[in-house]
């Protein structure tokens, strides 16, 4: 992780999902070889997509709480909340494209 990117925890999880109205959420660890991969096209999402969506991202072995609330059985699991609400879901290692165009649903 770049460290550009917020990381959220299950203490301030609700506020961040309160406070942004699309919220784009990387559920990851550090040992997850596609998570890592991942990073670089999240990143460019965050940046390109900057004022519109908020990304952060949350590390699944610090926050085995929201694990089970989401119900998270793979990473990297991407969850995509608007007005505080889970929108939708991409799960495993997808291409830039792909991510781009669940993003593009909560415009």
């Amino acid at each position: 992780m770049s460290g550009k990117l917020a990381e959220v925890s299950k203490e301030d999880f609700g506020s961040t999902k309160s406070k942004n109205t699309k919220l784009v959420v990387d559920c990851w660890a550090n040992w997850c070889g596609p998570c890592r991969a991942l990073a670089p096209i999240f990143e460019r999402l965050a940046d390109r997509y900057q004022g519109k969506v908020t990304f952060v991202k949350m590390d699944c072995d610090k926050n085995p709480e929201l694990v089970t609330q989401y119900e998270i059985m793979a990473i990297p699991t991407i969850l995509f909340f608007k007005n505080g609400e889970l929108n939708d879901t991409l799960v495993g290692l997808v291409d830039e494209s792909e991510l781009d165009d669940h993003v593009k649903k909560l415009l």
